[in-house]
């Protein structure tokens, strides 16, 4: 009995890392119908293509081989014209820009967060904690858990392990893009793991965690068949989004993915090439994530992220190096007439408006938009969003 004891406390560990059991029931109905889910696009993507400075000499003269024509109805490749300052990429022609006139999707010039330091790692870890900087301490609890905490409400994460952003006290769902359709235990081991639980009190949690796990192994079987791949793509998101949004609908509140490939120090193409595949793929994902939730896309949120954006002007290898201030994505049904915008403070793209003469600035903080954002879909008072982004007064720039 006492090796049984030990074992069902390291299994306990276990499972909660695994999100298949919490202190709550964390398959219960989520306390609230809205759906959030953050994509983080991990490499810090070219904003600069993405949303084009259509008045910018500066930015055409910096971009010989990269930039992103002007729009011209004679050009496919050209930008698409969102309003008199600013152009959408054409690889999203088909995907974000019909969001964009059904005032379902908007934009976040100049975001980001006042961490300088320009690494991936650092940056992403600051950013993911709610942190304002990465020499602010050690993470502790990343912001969607505590996010999660004040509503009450259930959470996942579409990850190979759990990520900084979902780190904390809340128990979190983990289900990884790379190994679905590969049961996380065998038939045996599922028994055998059930069986050491049978009378005991987390009997019941552990047998539901198990039939989850076993349910979506099976529904993301079909498309991991069709096409085999590493770590989670542009390209793999797109394939996997539909699914995503099936699991979000019908049980989770908040969830979250992160999407690799977005370094492009090194032959990013323009209109077309590798960024603009990336983007083209990550068009498709959103576009049918939006699709698939149904009736229940009027009551969720997307929003697009990244570490950072990169330099303005083009490198030497045709690509662009680490920069500072980037473009966030903002969709989702209930927008109404806050779509169909490019929000928050912006400043003309010119040489002296560059941060430390290379980057965008960062005018609008992602903490304090987010907060913003999240006292619009929530109505979470001050003091509910203190708990989320301490020390972060929320600027409500009119989205959702």
């Amino acid at each position: 009995m006492q090796r049984r004891t030990l074992l069902q406390g390291l299994m306990q560990g276990s499972l909660a890392t695994l999100g298949l059991l919490s202190g709550t029931r964390l398959f219960a109905a989520p306390a609230t119908s809205s759906r959030l889910l953050l994509v983080f696009l991990r490499g810090g993507y070219d904003a600069a293509s993405l949303l084009v400075p259509l008045n910018s000499e500066f930015y055409q003269s910096t971009r010989p081989t990269i930039g992103i024509a002007r729009p011209d109805a004679g050009n496919p490749n050209s930008a698409i014209q969102l309003d008199a300052n600013w152009g959408l990429h054409p690889a999203l022609r088909d995907t974000i820009v019909p969001l964009w006139q059904q005032r379902q999707a908007a934009f976040i010039a100049f975001a980001g967060t006042p961490d300088t330091t320009r690494s991936h790692f650092e940056t992403q870890d600051s950013i993911e904690a709610g942190l304002g900087a990465a020499s602010m301490g050690p993470v502790t609890s990343g912001f969607l858990n505590r996010l999660t905490q004040v509503l009450g409400g259930s959470a996942i994460s579409f990850t190979d392990a759990l990520p900084t952003i979902f780190k904390g006290e809340q128990a979190v769902a983990n289900i990884s893009l790379k190994g679905v359709g590969k049961p996380t235990f065998d038939a045996r081991q599922a028994q055998v793991l059930a069986g050491m639980y049978q009378g005991h009190r987390l009997d019941t949690s552990v047998r539901e965690g198990l039939d989850l796990r076993q349910q979506v192994a099976r529904e993301f079987e079909q498309e991991m068949q069709a096409a085999s791949r590493g770590a989670i793509s542009a390209k793999g998101f797109d394939a996997e989004a539909r699914r995503i949004a099936r699991l979000m609908r019908e049980r989770y509140q908040i969830g979250f993915v992160d999407i690799g490939g977005w370094d492009t120090h090194v032959n990013q193409g323009g209109a077309l090439g590798a960024l603009a595949n990336n983007l083209a793929d990550l068009g498709r994902g959103l576009a049918g994530f939006a699709q698939e939730m149904g009736p229940m896309w009027r009551q969720t949120t997307v929003v697009v992220v990244s570490e950072f954006g990169r330099t303005l002007r083009e490198n030497g290898t045709r690509g662009t190096d680490h920069g500072h201030g980037s473009v966030y994505w903002v969709l989702g049904g209930g927008l109404g007439q806050a779509g169909g915008t490019v929000a928050g403070e912006q400043v003309a793209v010119e040489a002296r408006t560059l941060f430390q003469n290379r980057d965008y600035p960062v005018l609008n903080d992602y903490r304090a938009v987010l907060a913003g954002l999240f006292q619009r879909l929530y109505g979470l008072s001050n003091a509910d969003l203190e708990r989320v982004f301490e020390g972060v007064r929320p600027k409500d720039i009119g989205l959702a």
